[in-house]
């Protein structure tokens, strides 16, 4: 009994001397206050106890969010370093078919895409061997196309970056890959006056990988970038 109240004794000391011990540990506090709370009673209404649980609940949001906006903060800083170097290798290349071909390999992989598709308009037979030795990842498709595959044929105008989970009901762009693909960011390319558009497509095998509710400014940056890339090589 006297090895106890000497260790309350100490205790007792020990709280005293640094309180915050206790002030910072919220179940020890709100011990206190539900003990303080059934001492006075049910007819009693405790307005700081009611005060301080408002206080804790908003703490308690405001640390949801600031964990939320730090979150963020690191996804989007990895994303743009993640299309920095996608872009530092992209303008590696000397040469206009290594260019085209990094795009569904290392640039891919940089991006964590699965395919990386380039359709061009134009008037060009499709069958050109230029076109052959690149395989898969150029496409030639008449004018007019580009346009009607961003708004599903619908009367509206596209946007320059398309997110959207899809289903491809033909080989055109993704050729045998069109039976994995699930969702993909279709960017619209402007390679300048007098020349029909592009766009260079991303697909992903994770349905959710790209959606509409996703920003686009790291996108519509590299697309830019991609423009200008090929407007030197088209010169």
């Amino acid at each position: 009994m006297t090895n106890t109240v000497q260790q309350l004794e100490d205790l007792r000391e020990k709280l005293i001397a640094d309180p915050e011990v206790i002030l910072e540990d919220k179940d020890l506090m709100r011990a206190l206050v539900s003990a303080n709370e059934a001492q006075m009673g049910s007819n009693i209404i405790d307005l700081r106890g009611i005060a301080m649980e408002r206080l804790e609940a908003r703490l308690d949001r405001l640390e949801d969010t600031h964990r939320s906006v730090i979150a963020a903060a690191y996804e989007n800083l990895a994303g743009t370093n993640q299309v920095h170097r996608a872009i530092l290798r992209m303008l590696d290349p000397a040469e206009f078919e290594n260019f085209l071909r990094d795009l569904d390999g290392e640039v891919a992989e940089i991006l964590g895409v699965d395919c990386v598709r380039l359709v061009l308009e134009s008037v060009q037979n499709e069958n050109d061997p230029a076109v052959k030795r690149l395989g898969d990842v150029l496409n030639v498709a008449e004018p007019g196309f580009i346009e009607t595959y961003l708004t599903d044929g619908k009367r509206s105008t596209s946007r320059q970056v398309t997110l959207r989970q899809i289903k491809p009901d033909s080989d055109v762009i993704y050729g045998e890959a069109c039976d994995w693909i699930r969702s993909e960011a279709a960017l619209k390319l402007d390679f300048g006056n007098g020349r029909l558009p592009g766009m260079l497509v991303m697909g992903a095998e994770d349905p959710h990988h790209f959606k509409p509710n996703q920003g686009t400014d790291l996108l519509t940056f590299f697309a830019g970038v991609f423009e200008r890339a090929m407007r030197r090589w088209l010169s």
